[in-house]
């Protein structure tokens, strides 16, 4: 019981400093699983946020629930997602019970002014270490292009752009035998 416990703590304390949703929580998680714990590498990490991307739900949870299940089991992927959605809980009915009392406040507009710009570095550095991880060859590129391109002029839904992407990996290791440069 005392490692689910430790698994829903761990959990726990990253939801309850990460703002900003799963990609503002990736250099935490890459710190605290990859780097303090060992639990897995960094490739699997953003394999589980490439996987959670498609899924249905928060990516956030979504990938507590892969390494949780990784480290103990399905019954670790539960301490895991709870351990994320615990913090989230409590702070939403808090804000929710305080904020119409304090909300144009300009310390509170000034503190939620600055805590989306520290989210948006978050982002941008998660976004950075996804690059290099999977912007690896032209093909990688080609992809990037494409999808990007598509999600400014379309309002194609991003499940067909990863179902893309994969089917396009898929064969491309296929055909090449993985070296697609």
């Amino acid at each position: 019981m005392r490692n689910y416990i430790s698994i829903f703590w761990i959990f726990f304390k990253m939801s309850a400093v990460t703002f900003g949703g799963g990609y503002a929580m990736l250099p935490i998680l890459e710190r605290e699983i990859v780097e303090k714990r060992g639990w897995l590498s960094q490739e699997k990490i953003v394999d589980y946020y490439a996987i959670s991307q498609g899924l249905p739900g928060i990516i956030a949870v979504n990938v507590a629930i892969f390494i949780g299940k990784e480290k103990k089991g399905v019954l670790g992927g539960v301490f895991a997602a709870l351990g994320i959605v615990a913090p989230c809980l409590i702070i939403i009915t808090l804000i929710a019970t305080f904020l119409k009392n304090i909300e144009d406040q300009p310390i509170v507009r000034n503190a939620f002014a600055g805590i989306s710009i520290g989210v948006s570095a978050l982002i941008l550095d998660a976004v950075i270490k996804l690059w290099k991880k999977a912007v690896v060859n032209r093909l990688g590129l080609m992809i990037f292009g494409i999808i990007f391109l598509a999600m400014i002029f379309t309002t194609i839904s991003p499940v067909v752009f990863i179902a893309f992407a994969s089917l396009v990996g898929l064969l491309s290791a296929k055909f090449t035998k993985g070296d697609s440069k």
